[in-house]
């Protein structure tokens, strides 16, 4: 006698779709559905997830199944996953972890950096050296007195600075403000890209391409507007959460953050 295959049983009903687990990693922006609150995520306490939103309140969630919703969709926020045991782990930055590691006592040099956004991608990939070479980051909030900042800091053997700027391209607002500025414990450097934001790459934060927006227009508002985004504040949560490492920004900026940690790592005592 043969079998028939009538397919599922009809009487089983529908099938779910599997949920997909995120990490909650800090600064994911995600919603929970049943009271309406959005917020990035700030840290996970055992079995709960704290989410911060735009205007700084904070609330204490369940890290329960399809409990949360990511770009519209339902997700399973989980507990980030140390390294597996075996063999060196690696930094964001891809360079070897060093494990058990406290921060060395700041060396005299510094990196600068032109606000606080730049800062916190900075440290979102390069912090394990950072720590490591005892190298701190300082935000400039723009370069338009950079003369008169180095003047002030006086660069010198041990004591050097590194900046790195946006937008460092021939003919840039940027590149004519530094153009004078000539020391040799002074390295400046930087990406071709209008704001750091678009050193990330477009596909990490799932986007085709960056937004162009025309001249006059606030680049971070000209892209959260027309993405959808919100406020730039909220613009800037969803592209940090997007970056776990290296390979989410774009080779200039690397290239140009590598460079400025060699430079300022280079005659410092110690080394």
């Amino acid at each position: 006698m043969r079998s028939v295959d009538y397919g599922r049983d009809v009487l089983a009903g529908p099938r779910r779709k599997k949920v997909p687990e995120i990490p909650a990693e800090p600064g994911l922006v995600v919603e929970d559905p049943a009271s309406g609150f959005c917020g990035a995520v700030l840290r996970v306490e055992k079995n709960n997830v704290v989410l911060e939103d735009r205007h700084g309140k904070q609330r204490l969630f369940p890290l329960r199944p399809a409990a949360f919703l990511h770009e519209g969709k339902p997700v399973t926020l989980v507990p980030v996953r140390a390294a597996a045991p075996g063999g060196p782990g690696r930094s964001a930055s891809g360079s070897v972890r060093v494990e058990g590691l406290r921060a060395r006592t700041a060396r005299g040099s510094r990196i600068w950096v032109e606000g606080l956004h730049d800062a916190e991608l900075v440290e979102r990939i390069w912090g394990h050296d950072l720590r490591v070479e005892g190298v701190v980051v300082e935000p400039l909030h723009g370069v338009d007195d950079l003369p008169g900042l180095l003047a002030e800091f006086g660069p010198g053997p041990g004591h050097r600075v590194g900046v790195l700027v946006d937008h460092l391209v021939t003919g840039s607002k940027e590149s004519r403000l530094v153009a004078g500025i000539d020391d040799p414990h002074v390295l400046i450097t930087g990406h071709p890209f209008v704001d750091i934001w678009e050193a990330v790459k477009p596909q990490a934060v799932g986007i085709a391409a960056w937004p162009r927006v025309p001249r006059g227009t606030d680049w971070k508002q000209g892209v959260c507007a027309e993405l959808g985004w919100g406020e730039p504040a909220d613009g800037w949560r969803r592209v940090l959460a997007a970056v776990s490492g290296f390979r989410d920004v774009e080779a200039p900026l690397l290239a140009a953050v590598e460079q400025l940690i060699d430079f300022v790592t280079a005659d410092s005592p110690g080394r």
